[in-house]
């Protein structure tokens, strides 16, 4: 009777999951969705890739609401990629977050942040930045905005130290590619930067089949996984 209780203790640690996850400005399909609670996070359980050994932390910044090609949404298109590496990975997650939330329409945002990155903007964001120092590998996820990142990614880029830092973008987008944003990124944190993931919004929101063996096919080049 002891080793049966033993047994479905192990059995029932077993079940414990986590997950976290984003998106650009858009078009309105005409259907509205119910607003996602938008929560910071950093998580602190142990973040090492089974095959890697490396820990790992997926930053990320994503928007819902209204997005261009995909009408108003629940969850951003670059949330769900990072939901998917974090989950492939064990990575840690924490979401870049404004102070001010932008527009939920597609326009007043899209407004908004061209403003911003025409006066290199540090819109404040909010939260306890994460300790980069316990991560091997930093997973960095946004939309491309005006041919850039979004701006409060460059807040967080002031805030954390990523010098010399291994980090691994992911980007969505409706057409743009990654619009050089991995050079960007090289350059304002002086990060060693690797090959990125870029990826259309439709395919992350509409298409999750596909866009999850994008994700596992990007992270097997950079050696996770099988």
């Amino acid at each position: 009777m002891k080793k049966w209780f033993t047994m479905m203790a192990l059995a029932l640690c077993a079940l414990t999951l986590t997950a976290c996850g984003g998106g650009a400005p858009a078009k309105s399909s005409g259907s509205s969705a119910p607003a996602p609670k938008n929560e910071t996070t950093a998580t602190d359980k142990k973040a090492a890739d089974v095959s890697t050994g490396k820990r790992a932390l997926v930053v990320y910044f994503s928007r819902a609401y209204e997005n261009y090609n995909v009408g108003y949404i629940e969850k951003g298109n670059t949330r769900i990629l990072a939901e998917m590496i974090a989950e492939a990975t064990g990575a840690d997650t924490f979401e870049i977050k404004p102070a001010k939330p932008y527009p939920k329409e597609y326009t007043p945002a899209t407004e908004l942040a061209k403003k911003e990155k025409n006066e290199n903007a540090r819109p404040e964001i909010v939260g306890t930045m994460p300790d980069v120092s316990k991560y091997d590998v930093i997973f960095l996820g946004y939309p491309i905005w005006w041919g850039d990142l979004p701006m409060p990614c460059y807040t967080f880029f002031d805030k954390v130290k990523l010098e010399g830092k291994t980090v691994a973008p992911f980007c969505t987008h409706e057409g743009s590619g990654l619009s050089g944003t991995d050079r960007y990124i090289a350059d304002t944190t002086k990060a060693k930067v690797t090959e990125a993931l870029e990826m259309k919004g439709a395919t992350a929101q509409k298409n999750r089949g596909e866009a999850k063996k994008e994700v596992m096919d990007w992270l097997k080049k950079l050696g996770y996984g099988k």
